[in-house]
C-alpha cells in the first residue's frame, strides 16, 4: 500500500512541478493562447485532484499505526493544492504590465479594483471550502474509528462465549468426576465393611472351632 502511495506522490510533484510553470506564464498571454494555457492547466489540475483521492484511498488502507504520518502527508500535499489553485484563479485574471496596457489602457485602474474585489470573494469561497473539507475529513475519521470499535466489541464478545462455552464443559466434567469418585468411594467402604465381616466370621469359627476342641477332650 505504502509504495502506491509513493508512486502517486512521485506523479504529484511532476504534475504540480509543470503546473506552476505554467500559472507563471498565463499572466504574459493574452487571447487564443492565454486561453489554450488556461484549459491546459485546468486539466492537469484535474488530475492532481484524482491523485490526492487516490492516496486518500490508499491512506485509508494503511495500517493505523503507521497512518498518521500517511494523513500529515496527504495534508500538506492539499494544501498545496489549494495554492496552486488559488494562483491558477489569479493568474487567469492576471495580466503582465504590457499586457495590461495593451488590452485596457486607461480602465488599467478599474480592471484592478475588479480583480481585487474578484479574489477577495474568491478566498471567502476558499475558506469555505476548506472549512468543509475538514469537517468532512473529521467525519470520515470518526466513522472509521466507530467501525474499529465496534470490529473489537464483536471480537471481544466471541472471546467472552467462547470462555462460557468452556466453563460450562469443565463444570459438566467436574461433575461428571465427581460422581465417579463418590461411586468409588462408597465400593471401597462396601469393600471394606465386607472383609470385617469375613474376618469376624472367620475369627469367630476359628474359637468356636477351639472351644469345641478342648470341650471334647
Amino acid at each position: 500500500m505504502s509504495s502506491d502511495f509513493e508512486a502517486y506522490e512521485q506523479d504529484f510533484g511532476t504534475i504540480t512541478a509543470e503546473v506552476t510553470n505554467k500559472i507563471g506564464r498565463i499572466p504574459k498571454l493574452s487571447g487564443e493562447e492565454k486561453t489554450q494555457l488556461v484549459l491546459n492547466v485546468d486539466k492537469q489540475l484535474e488530475e492532481v485532484r484524482e491523485l490526492l483521492e487516490q492516496m486518500d484511498l490508499e491512506v485509508r488502507e494503511i495500517p493505523i499505526q503507521s497512518r498518521a504520518m500517511y494523513n500529515s502527508r496527504l495534508k500538506s500535499y492539499k494544501q498545496e493544492m489549494e495554492k496552486l489553485e488559488k494562483d491558477f484563479k489569479r493568474s487567469r485574471i492576471a495580466y503582465s504590465d504590457e499586457v495590461r496596457n495593451e488590452l485596457l489602457g486607461d480602465d488599467a485602474s478599474s480592471s484592478e479594483n475588479q480583480r481585487a474585489h474578484l479574489l477577495d470573494n474568491t478566498e471567502k469561497l476558499e475558506r469555505s471550502s476548506r472549512r468543509l473539507e475538514a469537517g468532512y475529513q473529521i467525519a470520515v475519521e470518526t466513522e472509521q474509528v466507530g467501525q474499529e470499535i465496534l470490529a473489537n466489541l464483536h471480537t471481544d464478545r466471541e472471546k467472552i462465549q467462547r470462555a462460557r462455552e468452556r466453563l460450562r464443559e469443565t463444570d459438566a466434567n467436574l461433575g461428571k468426576s465427581s460422581r465417579i469418585l463418590t461411586g468409588m468411594l462408597r465400593r471401597i467402604i462396601q469393600n471394606r465393611i465386607l472383609v470385617f465381616i469375613l474376618g469376624a466370621i472367620i475369627l469367630l469359627t476359628i474359637i468356636l472351632a477351639i472351644y469345641f476342641n478342648l470341650r471334647g477332650h
